[in-house]
């Protein structure tokens, strides 16, 4: 087993559910804990036979994390039809949550500041009323649901959305990568600003340019100063290794290594 699986088992690799048996021989040999991703276009395929399998098969002391589908959802839609389309997704993640009992799972926050035109108040109001349904099957399942970063430039929105739902079981997900791309605040002032509401951590790196989900430390992410910032407000967040294949995933656990 890893060193660093075995000493910090909330370092998750994302792996796509579809594809968990294909990667069940790495996640045995190094002891990994996972996350599990439900892409849009597999959302409807999954069956709970299948994720009973799943839970059964880790039997080597992990913890897990779920991603839930992102693509075409908008938990702040103004549109209702748009709105109960995506709570309906996110209500059926969470049953699955039943199932598979993880700690976190995390869906997109949906805001895109030019969609919105910057007002923020109409993407929160509609936000709120979704991730308030969504809360009582979190609890039933025992799990945090956090919310990501995805195009946003500041997590001022972000932060307030998590303090008005002042649900304990309902926070951020800090995404790196996407940081770089779209804002220009330190990876160390996201964690600020995100503060004390940080349950999960995507760590995967870019040049830049593009959301290339490179292994930590081949782009020009500043991750010591993100794991400086973190010792220093003591969180104890899952970091979960957004690598797309299980090679990259190596990669990025010997880099992260040294940080924790």
């Amino acid at each position: 087993m890893s060193d660093l699986t075995a000493s910090t088992p909330r370092v998750h690799i994302h792996v796509p559910l579809k594809d968990f048996r294909n990667y069940l021989p790495l996640l045995r040999e190094r002891g990994m804990s996972v996350e599990l991703y439900f892409s849009t276009s597999y959302v409807d395929h999954i069956t709970d036979d299948e994720l009973r399998s799943v839970r059964d098969e880790m039997d080597w002391g992990g913890t897990l994390s779920i991603h839930g589908p992102f693509l075409d959802l908008s938990p702040g839609a103004l549109d209702t039809k748009i709105a109960a389309a995506s709570l309906e997704r996110y209500i059926q993640t969470m049953e699955w949550s039943k199932i598979l009992r993880p700690d976190v799972v995390v869906f997109h926050s949906g805001y895109e500041k030019w969609k919105y035109a910057g007002n923020v108040p109409i993407w929160l109001e509609q936000s709120l009323k979704t991730w308030r349904a969504v809360m009582p099957a979190a609890e039933a399942a025992g799990a945090k649901v956090a919310i990501e970063n995805i195009v946003d430039a500041e997590p001022d929105h972000l932060r307030l959305l998590a303090d008005e739902m002042a649900h304990p079981l309902f926070g951020l997900c800090l995404d790196v990568g996407h940081r770089e791309l779209f804002s220009s605040l330190s990876t160390a002032e996201w964690v600020t600003g995100m503060g004390r509401h940080i349950f999960e951590l995507h760590l995967h790196d870019n040049l830049g340019v593009n959301d290339d989900h490179m292994p930590v430390g081949d782009g020009k992410i500043d991750f010591k100063g993100l794991f400086g910032r973190l010792r220093e407000t003591g969180l104890d967040p899952v970091y979960t290794l957004e690598a797309h294949s299980p090679e990259d995933a190596i990669r990025s656990e010997a880099s992260v290594r040294k940080y924790l």
